[in-house]
């Protein structure tokens, strides 16, 4: 094949007479745009409406034609109209998919009503021929252009719809009952607005982001990060409840950390979240794992009352406090073994690796530094409630 022959001047001037003879028929080819655009799917009615989206195609159209009489233009008119255009469809929602056929279809009528216009003028045919590359380079330098502003835009609508959000929730944790708030973010999470939730606490020196994709059936979670903890909303299907959160969590997640009871709503997750910080409290510093509020109400007590704590810590047991460290730690460990056998020396004789003798004289020397009786039930809850305290007061 030879070399292209060079547009001369003449060549410029029967293309600008064809787009300027073009722009003459351009409200028949924007009527004819956009009726197929319509045919071909009905959300560009939906998004855009039919006259509004009659002049946008009539302005696009227009620069589109005198951009192909004149392209050495600069700047480029046609690419800052799509660039503008490409944001506008992504904020109204247009799937990119539309924008980009929108700019196919609209290359194709342009070009087929040039070669119509031409006819059977040879001379015509030939320049357009010429033009044929450039034409169709702009019109997907066009598609381009839109489709990256659209994408652009996409990304940054979603981050300020996922800050909105995360707002929404925020708002809803930190105490806020709005019915108005819980319904948008009900909405925009896809949660249930009447659903049943849980949170969960987690001490912020313990976070790790793989339990950020924990997922059981059942179960959804959405994690907010806050300075000194990370907290979890659980959202539980009907069959579901915290045995499974529990279980799901267990060695999965990094501790200390609580999980609230069950609340009914988006509004109640305020009050979720304090009782999740309140099963918290009772994990000692070194404590690693995962605790239900329901299974520590005793400590969950003295943990919400700090002078309390404090006062039960003295009083029930300020004459342990006076022994070495090392016959303290025995005997409370003893106690606490003791309990947790549910009153069973045997069992804790086995499980402190001693007689069971050993135990009931450890115990006895409890009850004489405590002047408190471990079968008398009101002494028994002072020292259970004494123990919490103790070791969430001091580790």
């Amino acid at each position: 094949m030879g070399a292209r022959r060079p547009r001369t001047g003449d060549d410029w001037k029967l293309l600008a007479e064809a787009c300027r003879a073009l722009l003459e028929r351009l409200p028949e080819l924007v009527d004819e745009h956009v009726r197929e655009l319509h045919e071909y799917s009905p959300a560009y009615g939906r998004v855009i409406g039919y006259d509004q989206h009659w002049q946008e195609a009539q302005e696009a159209m227009r620069i589109g034609i005198e951009t192909i009489s004149a392209p050495r233009a600069s700047p480029r008119r046609d690419l800052e109209h799509a660039e503008w255009l490409g944001r506008r469809r992504a904020e109204q929602g247009l799937p990119l998919e539309l924008v980009v056929h929108a700019y196919r279809l609209a290359g194709h009528l342009v070009w087929d009503a040039l070669l119509e216009d031409a006819g059977t003028d040879a001379r015509r045919l030939a320049v357009l021929m010429q033009a044929a590359t450039m034409v169709w380079s702009a019109v997907d330098a066009q598609a381009d252009t839109a489709s990256e502003a659209y994408r652009v835009t996409e990304l940054e609508l979603r981050r300020r719809t996922d800050e909105q959000l995360q707002a929404l929730l925020d708002a809803l944790l930190d105490g806020g009952r709005s019915p108005e708030v819980a319904a948008r973010a009900a909405a925009g999470l896809d949660l249930p607005e009447r659903g049943r939730y849980a949170v969960v606490m987690l001490r912020g020196e313990r976070r790790d982001v793989a339990h950020r994709r924990l997922s059981g059936a059942g179960l959804r979670f959405i994690w907010r990060m806050r300075t000194d903890c990370e907290i979890g909303v659980v959202s539980f299907e009907e069959d579901t409840g915290l045995d499974a959160l529990a279980e799901l969590m267990e060695g999965r997640c990094p501790g200390p950390g609580g999980i609230s009871p069950v609340v009914a709503g988006l509004t109640e997750l305020g009050r979720a979240r304090r009782l999740a910080a309140l099963a918290l409290r009772t994990c000692p510093a070194d404590t690693p794992g995962i605790v239900r509020l329901d299974r520590r109400m005793p400590g969950a007590l003295v943990a919400g009352q700090p002078d309390l704590a404090s006062l039960l810590v003295s009083e029930v047991l300020g004459a342990l406090l006076d022994l070495d460290p090392p016959d303290r730690t025995v005997l409370l460990e003893t106690l606490d073994v003791w309990l947790d056998c549910e009153g069973s020396a045997g069992r804790a004789a086995s499980r402190l690796y001693c007689h069971r003798n050993t135990v009931f004289n450890r115990l006895r020397r409890l009850e004489q530094l405590t002047s408190r009786s471990l079968s008398r039930p009101r002494d028994l809850t002072e020292m259970t409630l004494a123990l919490d305290a103790f070791r969430l007061t001091t580790g």
